[in-house]
């Protein structure tokens, strides 16, 4: 992934109190022209280290405040053969649980300059079938796409033909995906990167004309505040070039917090910013968008898209709660639920425990242990009581069909040794109860 841009000192200042102002802030219920809840994939690295480290001190943290969030997918590996299975099975999987994907496609050739995040297609030709079978793989189903961050910001290894071939080749990209179905993002740089006139000039030559619109401040550090006003001014400057009716998408994955060493794998001064929503309050703007995930490196520290926990938690220290969280604080009631052990009858076997309850909700906790025989895959089935629904689940896959919920093992925890054990938690509204629960592999 793309690293931070390095910014002037006084400008990483200037963002820091605005940062401050506008991480807390709620997100009243209107948008830009895209509706819906984000997509939360559950096989993230983040989500796939909580679920293994049920027991590190960093993990209530992490988890109430990152891992149960919805970040973009980047498809960053040149996979040609296999890309097209990989984005429909990720757009599937969200349009299933009816909700909004998002990817971050980061494939053009001599990406970030030969920087830390190197790589890439071979050439143009191969990158435009790589899009061709990404495109196959959106299937006409809306998908928001961030297309090739630094792409247009980050020209300063190009001469001016490469530049125009990169043009050409990202213009046909959009075009491409636009007829998949998609909602296509151009690369916009940040607000302490070029002007918002360089910005926008870059823009409209690589074919913004096509897209939805231009996002900014992806793996930055810039306050939502100068990013609101850096998106006006391009969108100002692309009106002045016959553009119009283009949204922007702002990253604020870690921008809470915006002083000091302009590294991210840093993190000691940095934040996460305002939760991933389309629900904006703001008709200039589509997203605010995880885009970066929070806790993956930038390649100074550790090895750039890595998650390391420590980076996680550092974000996460001293933010608010997520809208749709329930607090933490242990209720006025103590909830009495026991744990309710399922016998291992057959190849496994499920454990639940209420581990908090509040007016109006509950978080349960599923416990799968195999049997005697190795499994490779489980599922858990119980009847939802009166009342309750299901919200949110981490560490498993949630059907519902009528009043029977049933969560299938992630990609990452579904193969299990003689009496080795996996977990699941999920987020419900209704009253906590005592679900029999039915485990088979």
């Amino acid at each position: 992934m793309p690293l931070p841009r390095m910014i002037p000192v006084a400008a990483a200042a200037v963002c820091a109190t605005a940062a401050a102002a506008v991480a807390l802030a709620s997100s009243p219920a209107t948008a830009g022209t895209l509706s819906g809840t984000l997509y939360r994939d559950p096989s993230t690295a983040v989500a796939r280290w909580v679920s293994a480290n049920p027991n590190d001190s960093r993990t209530a943290l992490i988890s109430s405040r990152i891992a149960g969030q919805p970040a973009t997918r980047w498809l960053s590996n040149f996979n040609v053969g296999t890309v097209q299975s990989e984005v429909s099975g990720y757009v599937g999987a969200a349009v299933a649980a009816g909700q909004v994907p998002a990817l971050t496609l980061y494939g053009i050739p001599n990406r970030d300059c030969g920087g830390a995040s190197a790589g890439g297609a071979p050439d143009l030709n191969q990158y435009q079938a790589w899009i061709n079978n990404i495109a196959g793989g959106l299937a006409r189903r809306t998908t928001l796409i961030l297309l090739e961050p630094d792409s247009i910001a980050l020209q300063t290894c190009l001469s001016a033909n490469e530049i125009t071939a990169r043009n050409q080749a990202l213009a046909t990209a959009t075009r491409t995906l636009k007829a998949a179905g998609a909602k296509v993002y151009l690369d916009g740089g940040h607000s302490a990167w070029n002007p918002a006139g360089e910005a926008a000039n870059r823009l409209a030559n690589a074919g913004v004309a096509d897209a939805d619109g231009f996002y900014s401040n992806v793996s930055n550090f810039q306050s939502t505040a100068n990013e609101t006003a850096f998106g006006r001014s391009v969108l100002s400057a692309l009106s002045g070039r016959g553009i119009n009716g283009k949204r922007q998408v702002i990253d604020t994955s870690r921008n809470g917090g915006a002083a000091g060493d302009w590294c991210g794998d840093d993190n000691t001064d940095r934040r996460i910013g305002r939760y991933p929503t389309l629900d904006t309050g703001d008709a200039n703007i589509d997203a605010y968008l995880w885009v970066k995930p929070p806790g993956e490196a930038d390649g100074c520290r550790y090895a750039a898209g890595s998650f390391q926990p420590d980076l996680a938690a550092s974000l996460a220290t001293g933010a608010p709660l997520p809208p749709t969280t329930p607090p933490t604080t242990p209720p006025t009631t103590p909830p009495t639920t026991p744990p309710v052990t399922t016998p291992s009858a057959g190849a496994c076997g499920a454990t639940y425990v209420t581990s908090s309850a509040w007016q109006g909700g509950f978080q349960g906790q599923i416990t799968v242990k195999a049997g005697g025989s190795a499994i490779s895959g489980w599922s858990v089935s119980w009847t939802l009581a009166s009342g309750q629904s299901i919200s949110q689940v981490w560490g498993g896959n949630l059907t519902v069909s009528g009043s029977t919920a049933t969560v299938r093992n992630a990609a990452w925890n579904g193969s299990l040794a003689p009496g080795a054990s996996a977990e699941f938690g999920f987020i419900a509204s209704g009253l906590a109860g005592s679900p029999s629960l039915t485990c088979t592999a």
